[in-house]
């Protein structure tokens, strides 16, 4: 029958053998970035197809450079990106609890439990974890810097400079900078994009500065204009200060050099206007999206004005932003209304390159970051993980709840949901969602060379008796009573939205039961792909998870 519904070379696959099959694909990718998780987490070495190499153990960043094929594997790379895009953080976590849903709901499988059954009990588990996760947390107060810290600090942990002096420097650039830009009108708003990056090579990385204002990674047009201007008012352009080139090529007859430079002088007259317009304005900076030929350097650098050429859009909308400043589209729209202001405006050398300073702004709710660094490597590490420290803070200061991490908030969850009671099969569902959560402490454990057997043990025996701080301290290698002692805490916000990413991506994969797969399209035979089983292609094997 199938001959005459599809296809001809359409393969479909049906049942239990569909959802086992995509389990096995969340899990191999589960099991992959297990090892990453916690502060003694390994990093992972990722190489492109152009050779550009990335080592982190951040898990966003693994889920998004790797080459995903499986199609299920994809809906929990998903989950990942969501959780970064929602909180900033807990990406490794939310894959890696993903892979244990999955991996207890199998074990269900084979004992021949439902799979609706199986999600309406994760789904009951889930509601029931988030309920009483507020009786679990800490409300603090956002404003008070020592719960930051220690916020940052396990965010931190997990780093390649989780150690040393450098640690208490990025902690508190982190907190300025967020409190920089934070905004209070009855409730907390904090837009990260008002803090910038900017990666110098150079120094070492505890040289990081916070720069209360934008850093501009160019340098002057010319150099004979200012490298320093004081009170500067600022004109933000998108038209080029050159001779513009027509859209219809045409020729020129000249029958003397006085025709050439007459040519040329009208090509002057045009730029010179312009600067002239600018400089009757005020402007003492010109920052333009577009070009600036040798002749508008000229005339800029004989007014005093410093120009910056060739910058992004990005920029130049947050400098316009920054500074008060008025995009300009046209000569013809300068006026000294659309100019922005700073205190200064400077080059400075950053260690053998340059950067363009705009510091006292009228925006203050902008700030930049400077990262040094010896390698590209390491730099790129560093922006990752004040990306999440970052968002972190902001979580707990936007939600200000905080819950014990090591495994504690896991492993007191787990204990709640096997004290609950259901009817029927959806109880060993809630007791599959228990397993899965104390697996995270299981893994801190392994991660930090621990006997993982014992450790739960202890772990259990400790919150029985009501201690529901206790967890893993992978540092010390060892299970302690108060976890939050040691400032291990996690902002409560991201651990919810691994509960609900996690869920629903397991949840997603046990109800697959049918899949149908077209013909591969015609490519050639080195080319030529599939899905193990789906209709071609890998050797009936899974398929390389990276590309």
């Amino acid at each position: 029958m199938e001959n005459i519904l599809f296809r001809e070379n359409t393969s479909r696959r049906t049942g239990k053998d569909v959802i086992i099959s995509n389990i096995t694909a969340v899990r191999t990718l589960s099991e992959m970035l297990k090892s990453s998780l916690g502060p003694r987490g390994l990093d992972k070495m990722l190489i492109s197809g152009t050779s550009d190499i990335v080592v982190t153990n951040d898990g966003a960043t693994i889920v998004k450079e790797i080459d995903v094929q499986h199609p299920a594997a994809k809906i929990v790379v998903e989950a990942a990106k969501t959780q970064d895009t929602e909180v900033g953080d807990g990406t490794t976590t939310a894959v890696v609890f993903a892979g244990f849903l999955l991996e207890q709901a199998e074990k269900l499988l084979e004992q021949n439990v439902h799979p609706t059954v199986i999600i309406d009990g994760f789904k009951e588990a889930l509601e029931f974890s988030l309920q009483i996760s507020k009786n679990i947390a800490t409300k603090i107060n956002p404003e008070d810097r020592d719960y930051l810290k220690k916020v940052a600090y396990t965010t931190l942990s997990s780093k390649f400079f989780s150690s040393g002096k450098e640690l208490d420097k990025i902690i508190d650039i982190a907190i300025d900078a967020i409190l920089s830009v934070m905004e209070k009108n009855g409730e907390y708003r904090i837009d990260l994009g008002n803090i910038k990056f900017v990666k110098k090579r150079g120094e070492s990385i505890d040289d990081i500065q916070l720069i209360k204002g934008y850093v501009l990674d160019k340098e002057v047009a010319h150099s004979g204009m200012p490298k320093y201007i004081e009170d500067a008012k600022i004109a933000v352009i998108d038209f080029p200060l050159e001779t513009e080139k027509g859209e219809i090529s045409a020729k020129l007859s000249i029958n003397s050099p006085d025709q050439i430079k007459a040519a040329l002088d009208e090509q002057a007259k045009h730029i010179k206007e312009m600067v002239d317009k600018l400089a009757a304005a005020g402007a003492k900076v010109v920052i333009s999206q577009k070009g600036m030929d040798d002749i508008g350097q000229y005339f800029l650098a004989k007014k005093g004005i410093m120009g910056i050429k060739n910058v992004a859009r990005s920029d130049i909308e947050k400098i316009a932003k920054t500074t008060g400043a008025t995009i300009i589209s046209t000569f013809r729209d300068i006026d000294s209304t659309s100019l922005g202001y700073a205190k200064t405006v400077e080059q400075k050398d950053v260690g053998k390159e340059k950067a363009i300073f705009i510091e006292g702004v009228k925006n203050s709710k902008v700030v930049t970051i400077l990262i040094r660094g010896s390698t590209d490597v390491s730099m790129d590490e560093m922006e990752r993980s004040l990306t999440d420290v970052l968002s972190a803070i902001r979580n707990v200061i936007i939600d200000p709840y905080i819950v014990p991490g090591g495994g504690a908030f896991e492993e007191e969850l787990a204990m709640k949901l096997r004290e609950k009671s259901v009817s029927g099969k959806e109880q060993l569902a809630l007791e599959a969602f228990a397993n899965a959560l104390e697996e995270i402490p299981t893994t801190l454990a392994e991660t930090a060379g621990l006997d993982p057997t014992n450790s739960m043990v202890n772990l259990r025996s400790l919150h029985a008796k009501g201690l529901i701080n206790s967890g893993i301290d992978v540092m010390e290698g060892k299970v302690v009573e108060d976890i939050t002692k040691l400032n291990v805490i996690d902002p409560l916000r991201v651990k919810e939205q691994v509960l609900k990413g996690a869920t629903e991506a397991a949840s997603a994969i046990l109800k697959i039961d049918d899949l149908i797969a077209a013909a591969p399209s015609r490519q050639p035979p080195q080319q030529q792909g599939g899905y193990p089983g789906y209709g071609g292609g890998y050797g009936g094997g899974y398929p390389p998870m990276m590309g």
